[in-house]
């Protein structure tokens, strides 16, 4: 498994090694999900293979599913931002096939090496269905993909290159910025309805929780300095603060990041606050509304319909707070767009240029994540 080079915005494309980052194929890589309720215990066995965790366990977390049927989300989502980006792959002419695996569900990455192997590919540009630069948004794919290519036996016959994170890009961000517009309509006309037309909607931000120690020790020291947090929340928070600036609709709202989707232990600590502990805050603030903005994540899945369209709607309701949950990229029109720019500084044309590079919005240096190597602690040669 190999990190290419990549051409951040303002980089020339011909700083490319384009011998190097050629690919003849490209896979959409995602975390899975079940799709039936004898899907769900072996599905979440395969999440927390190796931790030791029994069944009786796993079924309160199976209670989420089975509550939508045992089918998650996500595979949905995966198979319509398949065909989208296939059919702008297609307008562009880059006449390139597109595969889908996962980590934990059908696809699995196993079956899907072999397969690509066996069509003649060898050097395959992987696109994660996750926009940011962190442990298992990257290194645990990275590792994945090491330990499948040595279990099939593929590591010498199959190159893979992954796609820098991308979460400071225009094709990441565009779609929160149409549905951050959205949902501050949506909640001040709820307001108006109400009678409160004087009343200020806040804005959450939403990502999932990581361990705290888990998040101290990732990232570059320089980003930890320079935005005085962990690499993690720094990310979530750049993005958070170039939404609000760029939306004349939130001009004088207050916003804040939270987060969602702890597990494990109850003493080991993780990043806080809880989105519902938030909403119960803000309650006693006097705020009487909430835009949910779900920025951790690239398409629902059954964390983002269980603890957001469930639990964080519930505390909200409960607490006679207007609630609204902005949709996630999915098949976004700049998303798909966007995303076939990025994989365009891995593809070269018959000269060996790149054929597009993404585009930055997000302020702030971020090339030690997203330029040339990009960071990743864990890489295998």
């Amino acid at each position: 498994m190999t990190d290419a080079p990549t051409a951040p915005t303002g980089v020339p494309q011909d700083s490319l090694d384009s011998e190097r980052a050629n690919c003849d194929a490209i896979l959409l890589a995602s975390f899975g999900g079940p799709e039936g309720q004898d899907d769900v215990i072996p599905f979440l066995r395969n999440v927390t293979r190796g931790k030791g965790i029994p069944d009786e366990r796993l079924e309160e977390v199976a209670a989420h599913y089975r509550a939508h049927g045992g089918v998650s989300p996500i595979q949905q989502q995966n198979r319509d931002l398949k065909a989208a980006l296939e059919k702008e792959l297609e307008h562009r002419d880059i006449e390139l096939p597109l595969y889908w695996g996962n980590r934990n569900w059908d696809p699995y990455f196993a079956d899907v090496l072999k397969e690509m192997h066996a069509a003649g590919h060898r050097r395959v540009l992987v696109l994660v269905t996750s926009a940011y630069a962190g442990h298992s948004s990257n290194d645990q794919y990275l590792e994945d993909f090491d330990r499948e290519l040595r279990a099939t036996g593929l590591e010498n016959e199959l190159e893979l290159v992954k796609v820098r994170p991308y979460f400071c890009d225009k094709a990441f961000a565009k779609p929160f910025d149409d549905a951050l517009a959205d949902g501050i309509r949506d909640v001040r006309e709820r307001l108006n309805r109400a009678g409160r037309p004087e009343a200020k909607p806040k804005v959450i931000f939403v990502t999932h929780s990581i361990p705290t120690a888990v998040a101290e020790a990732q990232g570059p020291q320089r980003i930890r300095d320079e935005y005085g947090t962990d690499v993690y929340t720094a990310q979530h928070e750049a993005v958070a603060k170039h939404l609000m600036g760029s939306l004349p609709e939130a001009t004088g709202l207050e916003h804040s990041l939270v987060f969602q989707s702890r597990s494990g232990s109850p003493e080991t600590p993780w990043l806080e606050p809880d989105i519902n502990d938030a909403i119960e805050e803000d309650a006693k603030n006097g705020v009487p509304g909430v835009v949910v903005m779900p920025i951790g994540f690239v398409s629902d899945h059954m964390e983002v319909i269980w603890d957001l369209d469930t639990e964080a709607k519930e505390t909200a309701e409960e607490l006679d707070m207007v609630f609204y949950r902005a949709p996630t990229p999915g098949t976004h029109r700049a998303f798909v767009s966007g995303l076939v720019d990025i994989m365009g500084e891995y593809i070269t044309d018959e000269k060996g240029r790149p054929l597009s590079a993404g585009e930055q919005i997000v302020p702030g240096d971020w090339s030690d994540l997203t330029g040339p190597g990009g960071w990743c602690p864990w890489v295998s040669e």
